[in-house]
């Protein structure tokens, strides 16, 4: 039933909006008609009053005010207060039909006004009311008791019922705001996520195709650097290169599939992150490319969570591919520090910069042509907590420096980032840097820059290109 009721005092309401002048005159016309005919009824046995049109008048005028009750609800309320006091003095029989226009007007002041102006205008008119008739001759038969409850409930009815009213609009209007809230609230998410996501994409992709290219570049320059002098180191450079773009072409395949992957639980698991355990493979991987590389370790090793272990292979890889493509060296030292709570990173080379990149660690500094490698290293970082610098060396060359701790601080991201290729993939994986990174600071080597730099690396030792370069120009 009141599920039904609500119904019809919305249609209601709704039609009250569009067309407001047509409903005002329609419930003044039945105030009016109400009004004049409570002025002629009277009590059993009383005089009746005179028929001189008063009450009539008086009602007309309260009427009337009524139609201005939207903008001006005091002035409408006190009007009909006047004319009905008066009637009422006059003999009129205090009647509901009479206490129509007034009790109109009390209740849509108290829709229409805060409870302050409601609470004064209607204990002043209920006050006057009850005092009339109090007062008035048309009760005498009545004791002063009846006298004053019937004005005070018929005009608390009213506003009772606008304060209900008043409260209903309100909540309504509370909860409309909070939907919207809610919705902006939402799509806000929603764009912040597809944000989120296409930053991850473009990391990912970055991670497992540009350190790839960057390594199979560099063995390409090496291999024809040495040609003519060297036939053999020249062909198993080539066969090196032949494993480096298969990787590259199985983890592209993999990055794919991850992307196309439902969230189907009887779908095939992802190859676990890679992780510090194949720096080996690394460093063989650009010792193909004419990159000696030298690791120590310090400390005791502790283990790692998944998120930590990946950020640190994927900085050391990135430093590395920075090296090889913007560093004149032939040598690169990696250096691993478990001290306290947190996991020391170093690499460092001792070569001049060839490209002009080394200086720019700044994304704010990076131009059109500059990479991501720097900023996706410092990215990967802050996202478990940690921090990275990068930056020349006083002595020379250029140093990358990274302390993660060894449980992350921060919500993991990266674990499940770069899918692996199948086991047979190549060492190198992708390592993961931020599409917005600046020119890593590393310096570039021409391909051909690197004649005594190929060393031997490990037979058949298909290269698993790194994934993405860290710095200076990438894709």
């Amino acid at each position: 039933m009141s599920t039904s009721l609500e119904r019809y005092t919305d249609r209601f309401e709704q039609y009250a909006d569009r067309y407001p002048r047509v409903v005002d005159v329609v419930l003044v016309l039945a105030l009016m008609g109400g009004a004049t005919l409570g002025s002629n009824l009277s009590l059993p046995g009383a005089d009746p009053p005179g028929h001189d049109r008063t009450a009539i008048v008086l009602m007309g005028v309260s009427c009337l005010a009524l139609l201005k009750y939207r903008t001006h609800p005091r002035t409408a309320v006190v009007v009909t207060a006047v004319c009905t006091v008066i009637a009422i003095s006059r003999g009129y029989l205090l009647t509901p039909l009479l206490l129509g226009p007034v009790m109109a007007a009390l209740y849509w002041l108290a829709t229409l006004t805060d409870r302050k102006t409601t609470r004064v205008f209607g204990v002043t008119t209920m006050a006057a009311l009850m005092a009339a008739a109090v007062f008035a001759d048309s009760m005498d038969s009545h004791s002063l008791l009846v006298r004053m409850i019937g004005p005070f409930f018929w005009l608390l009815l009213p506003l009772a019922a606008g304060n209900m009213t008043r409260l209903r609009r309100a909540y309504l209007a509370s909860v409309q705001a909070r939907a919207e809230h809610a919705e902006r609230t939402r799509e806000e998410e929603a764009r912040l996520r597809v944000t989120e996501e296409r930053m991850r994409i473009a990391r990912e992709l970055h991670d497992v195709v540009a350190h790839h290219l960057a390594l199979a570049n560099a063995q390409a320059g090496t291999a024809a650097h040495l040609a003519l002098t060297s036939p053999q180191q020249t062909k198993k450079i080539l066969t090196d290169l032949t494993g480096t773009t298969s990787s590259a072409l199985r983890e592209l395949k993999a990055t794919l599939g991850l992307l196309r992957q439902n969230d189907d639980p009887a779908s095939a698991s992802l190859e676990p992150s890679p992780g510090l355990a194949r720096l080996p493979e690394l460093v063989s991987a650009c010792a193909s490319a004419g990159l000696t590389v030298t690791v120590t370790t310090t400390g005791e090793p502790r283990p790692l969570s998944p998120g930590v272990d990946l950020t640190a292979f994927r900085i050391v890889q990135e430093a590395l591919t920075n090296v090889t493509k913007h560093a004149a060296a032939d040598a690169a030292h990696v250096r691993i520090a478990y001290a306290g709570s947190r996991l020391l990173i170093t690499v460092s080379n001792d070569g001049p910069d060839t490209t002009g990149t080394m200086g720019h660690t700044d994304a704010a500094e990076t131009g059109p042509s500059r990479g991501f490698g720097v900023m996706g290293m410092r990215e990967r970082a802050h996202t478990i907590g940690g921090e990275l610098r990068a930056g020349p060396r006083p002595e020379g060359g250029f140093e990358v420096t990274t302390a993660l701790p060894l449980q992350p601080s921060a919500p993991e991201t990266a674990p499940q980032s770069a899918p692996e290729t199948a086991p047979q993939a190549a060492p190198q994986s992708a390592p993961e840097t931020a599409p917005q990174a600046a020119p890593q600071s590393a310096p570039e080597t021409a391909p051909q820059a690197a004649p005594q730099a190929a060393p031997e690396a490990a037979p058949q030792a298909p290269v698993a290109a790194a994934d993405v370069p860290a710095g200076g120009e990438e894709s």
